[in-house]
């Protein structure tokens, strides 16, 4: 059996911040991480179309925290703690440069993930983090205030064990049986799977300001949305899907949605399209685009209303400019089904937040025993979000370990 003086489950991001941060501020503590793969840090690599995601240019805890559907009460207290620039500075000091994009989003100036997997290695290895690949955990036991830990390499003794395994069920059934409860994973980030002839054939346009409503519930979200060969997609649908997680999968992903493709109320679009009437009297309306609205989706709206590509502002009727106004501002889509977010699969679930003290990551239920990342009830909506939360659950865990 091999002891260790910290252990970390779990190769991600969570494990290697977490493990880096605890050697560094205790250099005379042996720390290892056991990594389930061949190779860690995948989800790493994948973040950000490759270029990884890091956090999120907010500066104040308050407003960071409303970007969490599960964890904003919690998050409070610690994004006091370590937050967004705390993040910046941490990377800035081991030689990584981070840039804000104009959404918000932060990338490494380099525009790769492998700059962030590269500077956790680096640390790892200066730090003396042992990093030990293809360790699948079996077993956690408690023994006199120590844990066995069962591997397919080996058993481990320690005295400290953080859990950054994010969505592993294997992990979380182990959890169960030290005391704690699972919150049922359910699917958080993804897109709707939709098929309708107003968006077939027009993927990638698309519609920069949007209001969405998931009709019979009060979830609803704004902002860009994007057409995709299988439905929607874009930050509003993502958000939707976050806030949602819980209530979609209830309705096993199939419902109807609302869409107000100008964020304008009926009447007001009605009365707008009136004096487009007058003043286009004898312009073709499927030619004469009008809101901002891209003009294949445009096209696609203004045959939904009941016309044809010759029809002229000057013969719209009242049932017809009622009909384009409905589209415009009331359009209603069927989803049925969702699909993953690119490789970003994030879920909503794990351990229960009432579980977890907060001031300092650690379980209320197994003296020693803390958490980081995803393997708590915590997600966000996409953005950098997730990374914020694994960053600082991880930095306080540690310091608070190292002590």
């Amino acid at each position: 059996m091999t002891f260790k003086d910290v252990i970390v489950i779990g190769g991600g991001a969570a494990g290697f911040f977490a493990a880096i941060n605890i050697a560094e501020q205790n250099p005379n503590l042996k720390v290892a991480i056991l990594e389930r793969s061949k190779e860690g840090l995948a989800k790493v690599k994948v973040s950000g179309g490759g270029r990884c995601n890091v956090t999120h240019a907010e500066f104040i805890p308050k407003e960071l925290t409303q970007n969490y559907p599960r964890g904003e009460k919690e998050l409070l207290g610690p994004f006091h703690q370590f937050m967004t620039g705390d993040t910046i500075e941490w990377f800035e000091k081991r030689g990584v440069e981070l840039k804000i994009e104009d959404d918000g989003r932060m990338f490494p100036v380099s525009n790769s993930s492998q700059t962030i997997i590269d500077c956790f290695l680096h640390e790892a290895e200066k730090h003396r983090v042992e990093v030990l690949y293809s360790h699948i955990v079996k077993a956690i036991n408690p023994q006199n205030q120590q844990f066995k830990i069962e591997t397919s390499q080996g058993d481990f003794l320690t005295n400290k064990l953080l859990i950054a395994t994010g969505s592993n069920p294997r992990i979380w059934n182990l959890l169960e049986h030290l005391g704690h409860t699972i919150s049922q994973p359910v699917p958080s980030l993804f897109t709707f799977n939709i098929k309708d002839e107003r968006i077939q054939d027009i993927p990638g346009v698309v519609a920069q300001d949007v209001e969405v409503k998931v009709l019979d519930t009060n979830l609803w979200s704004e902002g860009p949305l994007l057409i995709t060969h299988w439905g929607m997609s874009a930050p509003c649908i993502l958000k939707l899907s976050a806030f949602g997680a819980l209530e979609l999968a209830k309705r096993d992903y199939k419902f109807q949605i609302e869409i107000n493709f100008i964020r304008q109320t009926f009447n007001d679009c009605l009365e707008v399209l009136k004096t487009l009437k007058q003043d286009l009297a004898k312009k073709t309306v499927f030619k004469s685009t009008q809101f901002d609205i891209p003009k294949r989706l445009w096209h696609k709206l203004v045959l939904a209303s009941g016309m044809d590509i010759e029809t002229r502002w000057a013969d719209l009727n009242k049932e017809k400019l009622e009909n384009l106004a409905g589209q415009l501002t009331q359009a209603v889509f069927k989803v049925d089904g969702k699909s993953t977010f690119k490789e970003e699969f994030v879920t909503a679930g794990g351990v229960n937040l009432k579980e977890i003290d907060f001031k300092t990551f650690e379980s209320k239920r197994v003296k020693n025993l803390y958490f980081a990342g995803e393997v708590i009830n915590v997600d966000a909506i996409t953005g950098g979000f997730n990374f914020q939360n694994a960053w600082t659950g991880a930095y306080i865990a540690a310091k608070n370990i190292a002590q």
